[in-house]
C-alpha cells in the first residue's frame, strides 16, 4: 500500500501526491519537472473534462426521464435544484436572462463534482495509475489553480460581455471615468478630469480582484483539504511499521480520516455554492448600473 511506504520517506510521499501528470508542449513528453506556460497539467484536465461528460450525459438522461413519466426520486432532487439556482438568480440578478441561471447550475454541479473526487481515497487511482505507466496522477482538478483560473477567467470574460450588453460602450465608458469619484456639479467640477486616472485604476483593480478571489478561494480550500488528506494519511502509514505506537498511530490515522473526510464533506458544496453565487453576484453587478445597485 502507498501509505504504508510513507513511513519511509515522509517528504517524498507528499511530493508526488501534489505533482501533476506534465505534458510539455514543446518537447510532446511526459515530464513531471517540466515548468512554464507550454505545460499541461493533463491530470486535471482528463479527469475535469470526465465529469463535466459525466454531468452532461446524467442530465440528458434525467431531463428526457422527466418527460416521459412519473417523476422518480432522482429527478425530483433535480428539479429542486433547479429550482433553487432559479430563486437564487431571480434574487440577485436585475435582469431576466436565460444563460444565468443554466450558467449557474453547471458550475454548481460541475465545481461540486471536481470537489468531490478529494473524498476518494488518495492512494487508489494513484495506485492504478502506476499499473498503466502513470507515475503522477492527481484526481481533483479544483486542487489545481489553472483550472480554478480557468473557470473564474471565463467569469472575468463574461462579465465584461454583460457590461457591454447592457450599458453599451458609452455606459461602461462612462463608469471607468467616473466611479467611485465624480463631482456632478459646482465649482470643483474641473477635478473631474484629475480624478480619471484615479477611478480608471481603481476600477481595474476592483475588476481583476474578482477573478483573482474566486480562483483562489477555491483552490486553497480544497489544496489544504487534500493535503490534510495526504498527511493522514502518513499517520495512518504507521500501522505497518509493526510497533504499538505505530498501531496507536495508525489507529488515530484512521479516525481522524473519518472525521476529516465527514467535516470535508460541508466544505465541498459550500465552496461549490459559494462559486456559483459569486458568479451570480458579479455578472448581476456587470448588468447594472453603480445608480441601480441595493
Amino acid at each position: 500500500m502507498a501509505a504504508a511506504e510513507a513511513r519511509e520517506d515522509s517528504g517524498q510521499y507528499v511530493l508526488h501526491h501534489l505533482t501533476n501528470l506534465k505534458l510539455d508542449l514543446r518537447s510532446m513528453k511526459i515530464d513531471p519537472d517540466a515548468t512554464g506556460f507550454w505545460v499541461l497539467n493533463i491530470d486535471s484536465i482528463a479527469f475535469a473534462v470526465i465529469l463535466g461528460a459525466l454531468l452532461l450525459f446524467f442530465m440528458i438522461r434525467v431531463a428526457r426521464k422527466a418527460n416521459t413519466g412519473v417523476p422518480t426520486g432522482v429527478t425530483n432532487f433535480i428539479e429542486m435544484l433547479v429550482e433553487f439556482v432559479q430563486g437564487q438568480v431571480k434574487d440577485i440578478y436585475p435582469h431576466a436572462n436565460s444563460l444565468v441561471a443554466p450558467l449557474g447550475l453547471t458550475i454548481f454541479a460541475w465545481v461540486l463534482l471536481m470537489n468531490l473526487m478529494d473524498i476518494v481515497p488518495i492512494d487508489w487511482l494513484p495506485l492504478l495509475g502506476k499499473h498503466v505507466g502513470l507515475h503522477h496522477l492527481r484526481i481533483v482538478p479544483s486542487t489545481d489553480i489553472n483550472i480554478t483560473f480557468g473557470m473564474s477567467l471565463s467569469v472575468f470574460v463574461l462579465m465584461y460581455i454583460f457590461s457591454f450588453k447592457y450599458k453599451g460602450v458609452i455606459g461602461l465608458g462612462k463608469e471607468f471615468l467616473t466611479h467611485p469619484f465624480f463631482i456632478p456639479s459646482g465649482p470643483l467640477m474641473v477635478l473631474n478630469v484629475l480624478l480619471i486616472p484615479v477611478n480608471v485604476i481603481l476600477r481595474l483593480v476592483e475588476d481583476i480582484a474578482k477573478p483573482v478571489s474566486l480562483a483562489l478561494r477555491l483552490f486553497g480550500n480544497l489544496f489544504a483539504g487534500e493535503l490534510i488528506f495526504v498527511l493522514i494519511a502518513i499517520m495512518a502509514g504507521q500501522a505497518f511499521n509493526g510497533t504499538a505506537s505505530g498501531a496507536a498511530l495508525g489507529f488515530a490515522g484512521f479516525v481522524t480520516q473519518l472525521v476529516w473526510a465527514g467535516f470535508h464533506l460541508l466544505v465541498i458544496p459550500l465552496q461549490a455554492f459559494v462559486f456559483m453565487i459569486l458568479t451570480i453576484v458579479y455578472l448581476a453587478s456587470a448588468a447594472q448600473s453603480h445608480g441601480e445597485e441595493h
